[in-house]
């Protein structure tokens, strides 16, 4: 048995009749947590291992997990910095930050894989336009070598405890100021404008390897009058084909106000696997998941399976107590502790991704 093409969320914190029978469809290859099903460490070990056994190919379990606002689990969990922290640093120490920035990425994926996450929808590679607030300091610079260098640096460390990273929000959400969860952002610049700018870190992160990207919900009419999920132009002609990317395309959240240009819910699935998405994202509203496996009608290439199959966590990860033993996480959690903490725009309590009020 093969994964499925949908990925979806789950109502709390232990699985429900309803989780379970729509995870259990032949069109789910994934779930992704929020901090609803988040209470514990003990808790969100046995979610995951619930989870896990539904199915004998074992369901991508992702989050988003990016430090500073947007963190799902926090307590028994090491409190990551805003990605902006490094890009200060980068500002007058380049190499101190790259270094920093792999060992918080080694500590969010080992923290992650030790309780049972295969993946976090990080790092973000938009820049830093001053423009975007709901990209803001998740954003490490806005230079666009300053974003590859500490980008690939989190993708590193995230590589050494056993992750495979997933950069968005390509081709670059920062240039805009409206947000995609609750409008639709239209980005006027051109391609040319983008090429020299924003595609710059995601094009030399795929030529570091990077396993995953996820396309922002913005339209860029000078290139294709269709969000970039839901471009055949952005995502096969461009990301595909000029870029040779050739790892796995997850679409943004199907429900967010960005992606209502296609159409009804089960329209926007099907226009998403069609541009070219390996995996489309329905979140937060139980009713629409339950119409996409009703109605979604689907040829689904061979090629998007073997992808999606290469972004689970590898196997066998350390416990969080093998990890307390562990130089290299003890020495980690030592450089990293303080960062960001005097971030004069840092709200943890304002998760800018938070646009229903359940995540």
């Amino acid at each position: 048995m093969t994964l499925g093409p949908l990925m979806l969320d789950v109502a709390g914190t232990e699985l429900t009749t309803d989780d379970r029978r729509r995870l259990s469809h032949p069109l789910v290859g994934g779930v992704i947590l929020f901090s609803r099903n988040y209470r514990d460490p003990a808790q969100l070990a046995a979610l995951t291992a619930e989870i896990r056994a539904l199915k004998p190919a074992p369901l991508l379990i992702g989050v988003d997990h990016e430090g500073g606002r947007v963190q799902r689990f926090r307590e028994g969990f090491t409190r990551l910095p805003p990605m902006r922290s490094f890009g200060e640093i980068w500002n007058t120490h380049p190499q101190r930050a790259r270094e920093l920035a792999r060992e918080t990425g080694y500590v969010l994926a080992s923290e992650l894989r030790a309780h049972g996450v295969d993946f976090s929808f990080a790092p973000v590679l938009d820049l830093d336009y001053g423009a975007s607030s709901v990209i803001g300091d998740r954003a490490f610079h806005g230079n666009p070598h300053a974003v590859f260098e500490l980008g690939q640096a989190v993708m590193l460390g995230m590589k050494d405890a056993g992750m495979a990273a997933c950069g968005k929000h390509f081709p670059g959400h920062g240039f805009v100021a409206a947000d995609s969860h609750v409008a639709i952002p239209v980005d006027e610049r051109s391609l040319a404008a983008i090429a020299v700018a924003d595609l710059v870190p995601f094009r030399l992160m795929i030529e570091a390897g990077l396993a995953a990207i996820m396309p922002a919900h913005v339209v860029y009419p000078q290139v294709d009058d269709r969000p970039a999920g839901f471009s055949r132009i952005w995502l096969h002609q461009l990301l595909r084909q000029q870029l040779g990317f050739d790892g796995t395309i997850f679409s943004d959240d199907l429900c967010m106000e960005g992606a209502a240009v296609a159409g009804g819910v089960v329209e926007r699935v099907a226009a998403a696997l069609d541009a070219g998405c390996d995996m489309a994202l329905v979140c937060n509203r139980p009713d629409l998941a339950d119409e996409v496996l009703a109605k979604l009608q689907v040829d689904w290439p061979a090629p998007a399976r073997a992808r999606l199959a290469r972004m689970h966590g590898h196997p066998h990860p350390p416990t969080m107590t093998a990890l307390r033993e562990s130089a290299r996480y003890v020495d980690a959690l030592h450089h990293i502790a303080g960062l960001g903490q005097d971030s004069a725009d840092l709200n943890l309590h304002v998760d800018p991704t938070d646009y229903c009020g359940r995540a």
